[in-house]
């Protein structure tokens, strides 16, 4: 695992996302997150984005396209009104980069990225790093990554880039039902590493479409490490004030 990033502490509170997968094929979706960023977002400090913002990222010449724009403007709308919003590229959205970044005012994150507050630290991910045990995945991830290999495939037609990753994510969901959960989850160990590695700190990421709460003693430390939830048609968010954390979503409990 590489040394993460470090961030300067943002202002609180926190606001964690990840997985939502946007596309203009679930617009319920995407109102649910125009929703999130035009009330929650606005009443925080910052709002982190852990990957997956986007079902798939063809590059950042993509930022025209009716509903990318859309998606930037309210981005950049929020931002305007004074939340900070960071963004770390998932797997389904590694291409985005400076261009989308300036189309939507948002700061990009390298994965990993660790944040100090005065109460705790954060180490954030997008967590598909720590899928140690599907093999197949994780050859294809470090091919992806590779910068020669995102250079020679930005050269593409933008059309022929999105035609692969469309092709590439069919093969992925089926491949997906060959396997068996576990695989497809993080390894314990490769957690327990990173955590130990980056002095023991709060963990939160995302990927795995598996929101819960961890609980850990590694070397006499006490850790926690929290997943984010998927997101299907209403806005789910882990709250931090600064010592505390919250589940959030928009769905009204009824009393």
């Amino acid at each position: 695992m590489r040394a993460a990033e470090f961030v300067v502490a943002p202002r609180l509170p926190a606001l964690f996302v990840a997985d939502l997968h946007l596309t203009d094929k679930r617009p319920q979706t995407t109102v649910a997150f125009f929703d999130f960023l035009s009330g929650p977002a606005q009443q925080a400090g910052s709002v982190f984005i852990l990957g997956d913002l986007f079902e798939y990222w063809a590059g950042d010449d993509d930022t025209g396209s009716a509903f990318n724009r859309s998606v930037c403007e309210a981005l950049s709308a929020t931002v305007a009104a004074g939340t900070a919003i960071y963004f770390m590229p998932g797997n389904r959205d590694l291409l985005a980069g400076k261009g989308f970044a300036d189309a939507s005012g948002v700061q990009l994150l390298a994965d990993m990225a660790s944040i100090r507050f005065e109460a705790r630290t954060l180490l954030l991910s997008h967590g598909d790093e720590l899928c140690t045990d599907d093999h197949d995945y994780q050859a294809y991830r470090l091919q992806v990554r590779n910068r020669e290999w995102q250079a020679g495939f930005l050269t593409q037609p933008l059309e022929m880039r999105r035609s692969f990753i469309e092709k590439i994510r069919d093969q992925s969901e089926a491949a997906k039902v060959g396997k068996c959960a576990e695989i497809m989850d993080v390894n314990a160990d490769a957690v327990v590493n990173l955590l130990r590695s980056h002095g023991y700190p709060t963990l939160i990421h995302g990927h795995t479409h598996r929101p819960a709460r961890h609980a850990y003693l590694i070397d006499g430390h006490r850790c926690e490490r929290y997943v984010l939830s998927d997101w299907h048609g209403h806005a789910v968010w882990l709250d931090f004030d600064g010592i505390e954390f919250n589940p959030r979503s928009s769905i009204q409990t009824p009393s």
